[in-house]
């Protein structure tokens, strides 16, 4: 089991990748500390580990106010005795004209995505240091961070930023022997996806810009996610993957090239 006996800290955990990465992570051996914002669906995700003989543990928190994360990384001690991974999964999206985003939208994004992304890095990473054993911090990004779209400005920005701040911390962190990395999906099949590809028209489109031919599911990219938070990924420091399908190599759409 590659993360055996390991106390993994994974937000935005009710569904979703993260709830896909609280179950691949507790299967190879992980104690899992699930965060969100929704107590029911938390709950009842970590109960299902537990009946399945995994330990875990649902944590409420929003990760955009310090308070909330300090009481995250204390709980999770108090429970399990120590943080070794910690997965940045927490995030939102806000689509919009560039004149309809409002500086409230702007805020709401970038205090989540990216502003989360560096508040529970940090609390976490103070623990490990005091540990004294390392560990290992996967912030989950997307594709968007080296594209773009002209509805989802924040997101964008947000996004891009969390691959240079994974670069930041990764040389900040490596002296501590704490492994910073990211894992930036292509199209993912959320519930936000399930209602995209609805419509055939929405789907073809979007298979014409995605060379695989499918949208990745949540476990295959928390499988990428488990690898990098994994002793097997002990060499990558502030890298950011991309498990995309091709999406980012993709100059034209496919029916352009024929």
């Amino acid at each position: 089991m590659r993360l055996k006996d390991k106390v993994a800290i994974i937000t935005g955990a009710t569904k979703g990748i993260g709830l896909a990465c609280a179950q691949e992570f507790a299967g190879e051996g992980a104690k899992v500390v699930l965060v969100g914002r929704t107590d029911s669906l938390g709950e009842a995700a970590a109960q299902e580990i537990r009946v399945a003989g995994g330990k875990a543990l649902f944590v409420h928190c929003d990760v955009s106010q310090k308070t909330e994360v300090d009481a995250l990384v204390k709980a999770t001690v108090d429970h399990f005795g120590q943080i070794d991974v910690v997965v940045n999964n927490a995030g939102v999206n806000h689509s919009a004209n560039f004149f309809d985003t409002t500086e409230e939208d702007w805020d709401w994004v970038i205090s989540v995505d990216l502003k989360g992304t560096f508040l529970v890095s940090q609390a976490a990473a103070r623990v490990m240091v005091d540990q004294g054993r390392g560990g290992a911090i996967v912030n989950v990004s997307s594709v968007m961070a080296q594209l773009a779209l002209a509805d989802q400005i924040p997101y964008c920005a947000a996004k891009g930023g969390v691959n240079q701040l994974t670069k930041a911390m990764g040389l900040a962190l490596i002296k501590h022997g704490i492994r910073v990395n990211a894992v930036a999906p292509g199209p993912v099949m959320t519930e936000l996806m399930e209602r995209v590809v609805h419509s055939p028209e929405k789907h073809a489109v979007l298979m014409d810009r995605l060379p695989i031919g499918y949208i990745a599911s949540c476990q295959e990219i928390a499988r990428v996610i488990l690898y990098m938070a994994s002793d097997d990924a002990a060499y990558f420091v502030g890298q950011t993957v991309y498990p995309d399908g091709g999406r980012s190599i993709q100059g034209f759409p496919r029916h352009m090239e024929k």
